[in-house]
């Protein structure tokens, strides 16, 4: 896969705005960018962590009280802190030192059932390099890292609806290619590409756990949505 931006994004969903920003831009240390209006009833928040965003999806209508899903936590290099927190809705964050465990930027961990599924996903649907993880692997997205750790009781097909963390973004420079060369790999079409706009277009794939991947092909940085 030919990332457009060589960081992933992370995205979550939360019904509690105000509780949710002031954590994350307070307590969290993470500055707001701006704000993006998805559709009616659902603002994006976008936070920038050292390149990545932190996608804040604030929902007026109740979320759905649903399992999480298999993205456990965002781990952030920042230097001269290493501390972990929850947020209001229960995701977590750790802050450390630059270089531990090899992070130098992000890493999102990642619970599996199956790490040989996952690894030959990762591998053949986006050609990720793979690297060395404790109770795992972990694959090089750019500086960003996706951390693979063995679960047999990891969730499985957890719902796109839901509070906490629910997806991570790739930045592409065709969206429509990478998606089907996702699905040739194995992968399983959540979303077809669609265009959004004049701001992106965007498709979602599942892993073998069913963990939603957005595909983003957005104008900003490739300049086109051709």
């Amino acid at each position: 896969m030919k990332l457009a931006k060589s960081r992933i994004d992370v995205g979550l969903s939360t019904n509690r705005l105000e509780p949710m920003l002031t954590f994350w831009q307070q307590e969290a240390g993470i500055p707001l960018d701006h704000v993006l209006k998805v559709r009616r009833g659902q603002d994006q928040h976008r936070h920038d962590v050292l390149g990545s965003v932190l996608k804040i999806n604030h929902h007026q209508d109740p979320l759905p009280d649903t399992a999480p899903s298999g993205y456990l936590e965002l781990l952030v290099a920042r230097e001269g802190e290493e501390r972990q927190l929850v947020d209001p809705d229960g995701s977590k964050v750790r802050f450390v030192t630059p270089g531990t465990l090899g992070i130098g930027q992000i890493a999102v961990r990642l619970g599996v059932r199956n790490l040989e599924a996952h690894r030959r996903f990762y591998t053949q649907a986006f050609g990720l390099p793979e690297r060395v993880w404790p109770g795992g692997v972990a694959f090089e997205a750019g500086e960003s890292l996706i951390a693979l750790e063995q679960d047999p009781a990891a969730p499985v097909d957890a719902a796109f609806h839901g509070k906490g963390w629910r997806y991570i973004t790739f930045q592409v420079f065709k969206v429509d290619d990478e998606h089907a060369r996702v699905l040739d790999a194995g992968g399983q079409e959540a979303l077809a590409p669609v265009t959004l706009g004049s701001t992106a277009r965007i498709s979602m794939v599942r892993d073998p756990d069913g963990n939603w991947i957005e595909l983003s092909q957005r104008a900003s940085i490739v300049g086109s949505l051709e």
